[in-house]
């Protein structure tokens, strides 16, 4: 999937960039700004979060037979470890398990100098798609 796919959803307006998906890993980066910082001038939480389902999601899409199967996020949870109030971060997701029916993925987000700002797990679920 290339990035202009992204247009007018969560992942343009929260300015996520996909730099590499293959079977070992799914890179994307995402600026520290005025649309993914909180009142306190700081990354958001929930923006980290939304990174990293981004990235378990492209992920498991790689990996499904798209013409039948969907997938959808289960469970996220994100330790917030560290702080950031501008420049970018990186989130790199590995897949933990690519089951049939359900994938789980670590996802590590980290600033330009390497240091960890959020870590994540994310269970996702892959569903047949019905025909009516």
């Amino acid at each position: 999937m290339k990035n202009e796919c992204y247009k007018d959803t969560l992942i343009d307006a929260l300015g996520i960039k996909v730099t590499e998906i293959s079977e070992e890993q799914v890179v994307a980066t995402m600026p520290v700004n005025e649309a993914t910082r909180q009142p306190f001038g700081l990354l958001h939480g929930g923006a980290s979060a939304a990174l990293a389902e981004t990235v378990a999601s492209l992920g498991t899409y790689y990996f499904i037979n798209k013409e039948v199967e969907y997938a959808v996020g289960i469970e996220i949870n994100a330790n917030h470890v560290r702080s950031k109030k501008d420049g970018f971060v990186t989130a790199v997701g590995k897949p933990i398990h690519r089951g049939r029916t359900i994938m789980v993925w670590d996802i590590r987000i980290s600033d330009e100098t390497g240091n960890i700002i959020c870590v994540s797990r994310c269970t996702m679920g892959v569903f047949s798609k019905k025909s009516e």
